[in-house]
């Protein structure tokens, strides 16, 4: 949920979930009327192209003269004229356009305030890891976490595991969680390539490592074997079902090169490790995973 401080932070609640409630209620008229085969869809396929590549001050430009042109006002200076058969003024169309147009700076709106989300969890990471960094060097213990995240459950037989119910109580998904990652996970490329880590460009440009937030989901696997041995009360161990990983590159130099993910081999066939390239002026990040199919 998104929160903010005093009556900025609650413009911000408010604006969230006013922007919310149009990209909701244009999703439904879409659904209603067909989905991707459906009038809404062609009628505003071409619409949409409109706002494409606009900075936010042409679009909060092009909504005025949209709402003066419908208020029967002088001529736009943003938008072309369209009329209808007859040669007025094709009022529908417009309406349309600008119910379009703000749908489009709702998600707008979204994209930003999930953003600010984002980096605010990021900076609350890199606080933690801090900590973490001066209780090292001080030689104080540190919580290791979740050591169960880790852990196998017992392998059963999947198909038997799929026929037995779950033990009394239990909900499908019980137990799940999703946490931090990055915090111990990132992998030391340098030291990794024994301190020869280079790139094409940086003698162009200095390299920096991107800022990222990471997140691991656990949960109890109820195979044929958990489901006997264990229940509510006593669940099984819980292993990692899956990541999620966002990284910042802010600062691109090429932003028509989609930034891309590979996999490498790690010290163990338990683990591989999973890299992430963007290019100038960014470093490659890598984390060790689970090595398995997600």
């Amino acid at each position: 949920m998104f929160k903010g401080g005093g009556a900025q932070g609650e413009n911000a609640v408010i604006r969230y979930w006013d922007a919310l409630h149009t990209v909701t209620l244009d999703e439904i008229q879409y659904l209603k009327t067909g989905g991707e085969s459906g009038g809404h869809a062609s009628l505003v396929g071409d619409i949409r192209g409109m706002f494409k590549g606009q900075t936010m001050e042409a679009l909060v430009q092009m909504k005025g003269d949209i709402e003066q042109k419908l208020r029967g006002g002088a001529a736009s200076t943003t938008t072309a004229p369209h009329f209808d058969e007859n040669g007025v003024v094709d009022t529908d169309y417009w309406q349309t356009v600008l119910n379009q147009l703000k749908v489009h700076l709702a998600k707008l709106e979204l994209s930003e305030i999930h953003s600010k989300m984002l980096v605010r969890q990021l900076e609350k990471l890199e606080a933690r890891r801090e900590e973490l960094h001066k209780k090292a060097l001080t030689g104080e213990t540190t919580d290791a976490g979740d050591d169960e995240a880790k852990k196998k459950s017992s392998e059963g037989d999947n198909a038997a595991a799929s026929a037995m119910p779950l033990p009394q109580g239990i909900e499908p998904d019980f137990g799940n969680l999703e946490e931090e990652l990055g915090l111990n996970d990132e992998i030391d490329l340098h030291a990794k390539n024994n301190g020869t880590l280079n790139y094409a460009w940086q003698d162009k440009y200095r390299p920096r490592k991107p800022r990222y937030f990471n997140r691991v989901k656990t949960g109890y696997d109820w195979n044929a074997y958990n489901k006997t041995h264990y229940d509510h009360d006593n669940p099984p161990p819980k292993i990692v079902q899956g990541y999620k990983f966002n990284i910042f590159y802010p600062d691109l130099i090429d932003r028509t090169i989609t930034p891309r993910y590979h996999l490498e081999r790690a010290d163990t066939d338990n683990f591989c490790i999973l890299r992430f390239s963007a290019g100038p002026p960014y470093e490659d990040v890598a984390f060790k995973i689970i090595n398995r199919q997600w």
